[in-house]
């Protein structure tokens, strides 16, 4: 028996035309992550510093933004707080210093989307 047209006009496929749909697919989504992969641009690796035991040892010296915001909270609190915690406080603005450098230097697009969904519950 022949497969006839359907007459409603709906096209129906077999199990074996699903199989192959399947099996093609699975051989060519490596190839096309490969490709995209391929054309993705890469951002240039920061320098890091060589490894070795002076490298973990050597502080860096905090940003003039950080010292800034680190002296304010120093006049604020600072009979509540010890000269470590002071320190620390400094550190701390430092990396946040820093954060916000790097993510003011990614340039976005207008067509970038968020990575997250908005929803209502």
């Amino acid at each position: 028996m022949k497969n006839q047209p359907d007459p409603s006009g709906s096209t129906k496929s077999s199990r074996r035309q699903f199989a192959k749909s399947v099996a093609t697919t699975l051989i060519a989504a490596p190839l096309a992550a490969s490709i995209v992969k391929s054309q993705t641009p890469t951002r240039p690796k920061e320098p890091t510093a060589p490894p070795g035991p002076q490298s973990s040892q050597v502080p860096q010296k905090p940003s003039p933004l950080a010292e800034a915001y680190a002296e304010v909270a120093r006049v604020r609190f600072g009979e509540k707080l010890s000269s470590e915690q002071v320190e620390q406080v400094k550190k701390d603005l430092d990396g946040n210093v820093r954060n916000a450098e790097r993510l003011r230097g990614v340039k976005l697009k207008n067509a970038d989307e968020p990575d997250f969904i908005f929803s209502t519950v």
